[in-house]
């Protein structure tokens, strides 16, 4: 999707979210939550973060969660969209850095984060561009520090049809779990893992109980794939 989309769709976004995902009987809210919740329960003690990026931040959605999960962390949003930039900052003042990308080099100093993560956003970008932009994501984190990509599972149909409906989503292009954990490994970064994510409706919300013991399984609606930087901290 080119800047001039994201542009077009940012004041429709949250509306277009929620009637898109009805069928999940969850929020967009829901969604961005338990990102920010899986990697600060993955995380866990082993490490202090102090510094966020939020690849692709969009409208903000992110910002109230990072803000719960990691409370000591400095957080900065990074998007192409200008629109998109301008209402984050309106909506959350004060509570992030939002800072506009020209889509190929990241505006930032080698390993100036400590986490940075991607939330349902390479499914938008030329797949000959992911290698690239993963590399600059990986460049941008400290030595120890993780990077996360969060991506929609095409082999879920659900989520198929969901992207498939939804007019934000016209020229997504979905992303197996296999190829996305494929091209973080070759960057270098180590531990990577795949975990698939979120495989019961609200209907169903008692069994996601069990969700913990499905991660390996690939048909949740999301995956994530995560690595850390090798080095010294």
């Amino acid at each position: 999707m080119e800047k001039a989309e994201f542009d077009k769709f940012a004041d429709e976004y949250v509306a277009m979210h929620r009637s898109n995902i009805r069928r999940s009987g969850e929020s967009p809210e829901f969604f961005a939550e338990y990102k920010i919740k899986d990697m600060a329960e993955i995380l866990g003690g082993r490490q202090k973060i102090r510094k966020i990026l939020d690849f692709g931040g969009g409208i903000g959605t992110s910002v109230p969660y990072v803000g719960r999960y990691f409370p000591n962390a400095e957080m900065t949003c990074l998007d192409v969209s200008d629109r998109s930039l301008a209402i984050a900052r309106e909506r959350y003042t004060h509570q992030a850095e939002f800072v506009s990308f020209d889509g190929a080099t990241l505006p930032f100093d080698a390993g100036t984060f400590d986490l940075a993560f991607a939330a349902c956003v390479f499914h938008h970008i030329e797949g000959e561009s992911h290698f690239s932009l993963l590399r600059e994501l990986v460049r941008v984190i400290r030595p120890g520090g993780w990077l996360f990509v969060f991506e929609h599972n095409p082999f879920n149909p659900l989520t198929r049809h969901a992207v498939n409906t939804c007019s934000f989503d016209e020229n997504a292009v979905l992303i197996s779990g296999s190829r996305m954990r494929g091209l973080i490994r070759k960057t270098g970064l180590g531990e990577v893992k795949l975990r698939y994510r979120v495989f019961f409706p609200l209907i169903l919300s008692a069994l996601r109980r069990s969700e913990p013991l499905l991660t390996w399984l690939p048909l949740g609606a999301q995956y994530h794939v995560c690595g850390q930087r090798t080095g010294a901290s």
